[in-house]
């Protein structure tokens, strides 16, 4: 049915741009995203998300283009929408970056065309709210003029191993030869295989329980370290030794954030409240998980007070703001709030990130970038992302950014030796 392969892939962030590279190895593929800006980049062979290597850019570009015009995709007959879906101030589903670029593909839409979504969503989405869209714009009917998949993203920002064509992929289609001929197209680049679900709603499932499952484990533990922190236990101590056991599953207490785990689950129960459920234990995960900011924060001020410290005259040194180690992502972190709650103690707070993008950071949080230094010394150090370059700091070096003789140190991560870190002085906290 598609044997002329022509692809637009729509949104090239940390998902599109990554498949759009790898299916232009095989076909044609035009990829469209509305900030002009991230065109004019891409054009030149630079990707600001670190996805992909300039020379990977520049030595696909005979199959590859971009552009911020929809009407380049007209030529196309398989469309890949991969943009955002985020949440709102209420942690109920945003779809609009979803139906805004459902109308803007309908617009361009011709017969027997076929529209894949990447995006997370929760189960129906696809068929009853992004189809709808697509026929309102193009005209054409659903299942009959125009075809759907549903193909869920499991891109790993930042992982260089656990690469797109590494992670099996699920697959699915609005009918049964569509659905053959969506798990045809992706196994054509995913090494690792593909799973072909029995319908599209049963895919978009898949997808919010996957990152609800990890949600809810990492509450688990964020729980039992609060419990073993009044129990005075050290919670890895505690993890690693019963981690010793062969069906131990090895999770760590963190930080949620990021554009899946601290979001997905919320599209979960959304459609749950719909159908009259309550999920209860999945929302006391993600309050657990949302309130460890705050926690974190009040035991690194008790510490300090403890320590001599004046809060209100205090500066805490904060390192790394993305979500995630060795990323640019800003997106959902976890650490913005801690800066928040910083400042809600009357503290002066220092943000260092060798990755962050200054411009965005100030744009979407409102938190400028600063360099903890000789020069901008700190009264505590909050080490909040395992970036590289902070694993590879020594105890001595940490305790020389400290202006006094009793610091505290809040290992995020736990990417430091605790005796280490006690010999040079610090008070440790960590999760």
């Amino acid at each position: 049915m598609y044997d002329n392969k022509k692809i637009a892939v729509i949104g090239l962030g940390y998902v599109g741009l990554p498949l759009a590279v790898a299916f232009s190895k095989k076909f044609k593929v035009v990829g469209f995203d509305i900030n002009p800006s991230r065109i004019e980049e891409l054009k030149k062979g630079y990707d600001r998300t670190f996805e992909v290597k300039d020379d990977i850019l520049l030595s696909v570009k005979n199959n590859l283009s971009f552009s911020s015009s929809i009407n380049d995709t007209k030529s196309c007959n398989i469309y890949i929408i991969a943009v955002p879906t985020p949440i709102d101030e209420s942690n109920n589903p945003n779809l609009k970056p979803l139906i805004d670029s459902s109308k803007i593909v309908g617009k361009v839409l011709t017969k027997n065309d076929l529209v894949i979504y990447e995006s997370t969503v929760y189960p129906g989405v696809t068929e009853n709210i992004c189809a709808v869209e697509l026929e309102k714009s193009s005209g054409m009917i659903f299942n009959k003029d125009f075809f759907c998949g549903y193909s869920p993203e499991r891109v790993n920002p930042g992982d260089k191993v656990n690469t797109l064509e590494k992670i099996k992929k699920v697959t699915s289609g609005s009918n049964p030869v569509i659905a053959d001929e969506v798990d045809k197209l992706y196994e054509s680049i995913i090494t690792a295989g593909t799973f072909k679900a029995s319908c599209i709603r049963v895919a978009e499932a898949s997808k919010v329980v996957e990152n609800t499952q990890r949600d809810l484990n990492i509450a688990l533990i964020n729980e039992l370290s609060v419990i073993f922190q009044r129990l005075n236990l050290d919670t890895l101590e505690v993890l690693q030794a019963a981690d010793s056991k062969w069906n131990f599953i090895p999770f760590k207490p963190g930080l949620v954030g990021g554009h899946c785990i601290g979001v997905d689950p919320y599209y979960l129960t959304h459609v749950a409240e719909q159908v009259d459920y309550n999920p209860t234990l999945i929302l006391a995960g993600r309050r657990i998980n949302d309130n460890m900011s705050r926690y974190m924060v009040k035991k690194v001020v008790q510490k300090m007070i403890v320590n001599g410290i004046n809060i209100k005259k205090s500066t805490v040194g904060v390192m790394g703001i993305t979500f995630k180690e060795n990323c640019p992502d800003i997106r959902n972190t976890k650490v913005a709030d801690v800066v928040s709650e910083l400042k809600g103690w009357g503290v002066n707070v220092i943000v260092e990130d060798p990755w962050a993008n200054r411009k965005e950071l100030k744009n979407i949080y409102d938190i400028d970038l600063g360099e903890i230094n000789n020069n901008n010394k700190v009264d505590s150090l909050i080490v909040a992302v395992g970036h590289n370059e902070f694993r590879s700091k020594s105890p001595e070096y940490l305790k020389s950014l400290c202006k006094g003789p009793n610091p505290v140190l809040a290992d995020v991560k736990s990417i430091y030796k605790k005796e280490e870190l006690l010999a040079h002085g610090f008070s440790v906290f960590r999760l």
